[in-house]
């Protein structure tokens, strides 16, 4: 029996800036997070969520402004599949050129 060794990465995922991403956002929300469910119902996502602009901690409307979580797979390659298959990511929400896949370590505090 063979053992895989999973190592966490963050991903970082802001949303393409011009004027209709707000909206190509809202429109495939529900799929987005249907799929980020069970990402994390089966382990893959450990915690994540969406940005905010400043602005949204004192509005009653929060702006989001792109996505961020935390994730355990055995590669890069494979969360950059899981990544690429999104929605958000298809639908060109995310920016794909300032998108940030990186290994992470958390501090024992």
């Amino acid at each position: 029996m063979s053992t895989q060794t999973l190592h966490k990465f963050v991903v970082y995922a802001p949303d393409a800036t011009d004027p209709d991403a707000s909206q190509r956002r809202l429109s495939v929300r529900p799929k987005h997070l249907e799929n980020a469910a069970d990402l994390h119902r089966g382990g893959f996502i450990k915690v994540g969520g969406a940005m905010l602009t400043p602005e949204s901690l004192t509005l009653p409307e929060k702006k989001m402004v792109g996505s961020v979580f935390i994730c355990e797979a055995e590669s890069i390659e494979a969360v950059r599949k899981v990544v690429e298959a999104d929605v958000y990511y298809t639908s060109g929400v995310w920016d794909k050129e300032k998108m940030v896949i990186l290994p992470f370590v958390s501090a024992h505090l």
